[in-house]
């Protein structure tokens, strides 16, 4: 008797109730209507459950063994069963990963599996609309406004209008990101509710569970906001590495070149998607829940803060370090660098390493070539910051007219403009410009000093002084162009092997 009881156990959630007996689940959907799923009668039940096996056998076929009816007293069937092979909670992968035991592996196969279901899954007009702009900016506007109630409560007041405020900036620019994405056929029937706790770690490869089945307008979603749900509970379950390991496999998986701003703009999204379900639970008099919402709202702040579009403006005169500065920062955030120098002898049809000197005004530096150029890396800068790229622009940045051109690319594609002059003394840059070998920049002391004289203020530029060390400018710069810490870089580095 002892052993039967021990082998009898009850979970709820907010939307459902799971009895396990012995070898198998069975899953009760609860009566109720929350806006964003509805159960509220029998036949809703019914459906979803046949629809939640059908959905799932995409993913753990042997898992989900179909619907068992419910009879009451009088013998008619008063609801609904999902049937279920029992997995062992030891192999939960949130158990496995709290306990610190390693997943990799698993981890692996799982954005495999994902990958190769994304591959495959429909694909069509319907889908793809409910991962346009506007439809992505709707249903974080939904969960706004299901949250509002719980400001104060359950979540931070201050830190839900952060979010807010970031995901609206994120959105307004990024229209041509999200088209880019539905026409390279990045939207599919997903799964929906990617989480750690319906993956479990068994010999013979994870079995994933719990797909989202009761509104497959949910389900439709871009492949990589499937994939960083997971991210982001990988994340909360304080395990960041993993997250990020994650995602670099299933974009290699998928040959997604995502830019980083994407992948912490969805994982920021499905972070305030739990904030809101806990914020749920929390009303229902769960009390555990409000932190649980005021944790997934911090993660949601952290990787908007971490995916905000900016344009970065690296200035300077010759011998300042500026070059050296901006492609550190560029190295470290993951940021496109675009280069004046560089763009120059393009347009001119000139090899960077080739030299093109020639006395200051003069040659491929006229006043004519400058404005081209600038307006050249204007351009640039503004397609790829619709495309999701934070921009960094090496330039001595001297003419107000220039910095005005900028201003207005980094307004119109809604970007924060952030400006860095670098700065240290003039016989230290005279000597930097005499030993450095021959690269892109063609300037010598001589223009140097002549770009002085012509210098226009730069008020608005915080100045970094590049006198001593690369890494402490760099320290400066970071403390700058990311106030809130520079951690969540998210780039794709050569991928780490499991463990």
């Amino acid at each position: 008797m002892s052993d039967q009881v021990s082998d009898v156990a009850v979970s709820e959630t907010h939307s459902g109730i799971v009895f396990f007996v012995g070898d198998r689940a069975y899953k009760l959907k609860k009566p109720l209507n929350l806006g964003f799923l509805d159960f509220s009668t029998r036949e809703r039940r019914e459906h979803a459950c046949h629809e939640e096996v059908r959905l799932n056998r995409r993913f753990a076929p042997d898992v989900y063994l179909g619907v068992s009816d419910v009879h009451g007293p009088d013998g008619k069937v008063c609801d609904h069963l999902v049937t279920m092979r029992r997995m062992p909670a030891d192999r939960r992968m949130s158990t496995l990963v709290k306990a610190g035991a390693s997943v990799a592996e698993a981890l692996r196969d799982t954005a495999r599996i994902l990958a190769a279901w994304h591959a495959q899954a429909p694909r069509g007009p319907q889908i793809s609309a409910q991962e346009s702009r506007d439809r992505v900016q709707a249903r974080w506007n939904d969960s706004f406004e299901q949250v509002k109630p719980f400001y104060g409560h359950a979540v931070a007041r201050s830190v839900a209008v952060q979010i807010e405020d970031l995901s609206i900036a994120f959105l307004a620019g990024r229209r041509a990101l999200f088209d880019a994405r539905i026409a390279d056929g990045r939207v599919v029937d997903g799964h929906g509710d990617l989480l750690a706790t319906d993956i479990f770690c068994l010999d013979d490869g994870p079995q994933i569970l719990d797909c989202l089945e009761f509104d497959e307008r949910l389900r439709w979603l871009d492949g990589l906001d499937d994939a960083c749900f997971l991210a982001m509970d990988l994340e909360r379950l304080g395990a960041p590495d993993l997250a990020e390991r994650f995602i670099g496999w299933y974009t290699e998986f998928a040959a997604d070149p995502t830019p980083p701003s994407l992948r912490h703009h969805y994982v920021a999204y499905r972070a305030f998607v739990r904030a809101k379900v806990a914020c749920l639970r929390h009303a229902q008099g769960d009390e555990k829940s409000a932190a649980e919402a005021r944790d997934y709202a911090d993660v949601a702040l952290r990787h908007l803060r971490a995916g905000k579009i900016d344009l970065v403006l690296v200035g300077g005169l010759p011998g300042t370090g500026k070059s050296s500065l901006a492609g550190a920062l560029a190295d470290r955030l993951g940021c496109t660098l675009l280069s004046s120098d560089r763009t120059r002898k393009e347009l001119a049809g000139i090899s960077p390493g080739t030299s093109a000197a020639a006395p200051y005004g003069t040659g491929i530096y006229t006043p004519a070539s400058t404005r081209r150029t600038y307006q050249e890396l204007a351009e640039r800068a503004a397609h790829l910051l619709r495309m999701g790229e934070t921009v960094i622009l090496d330039a001595s940045w001297n003419d107000q007219a220039e910095r005005d051109l900028i201003a207005s690319v980094a307004q119109r594609e809604h970007a924060d403009l952030i400006a860095l002059h670098c700065d240290a003394p003039g016989s230290l840059a005279a000597e930097r410009i005499r030993r450095r070998a021959h690269g892109i920049s063609d300037a010598d002391p001589g223009i140097a000093l002549s770009m002085a004289e012509d210098a226009a203020t730069w008020p608005d530029a915080t100045v970094i002084d590049t006198s001593g060390t690369l890494d402490a400018a760099l320290d400066r710069a970071l403390k700058v162009v990311r106030p809130h810490g520079a951690d969540h870089v998210w780039r794709s580095p050569p991928l780490l092997p499991p463990d």
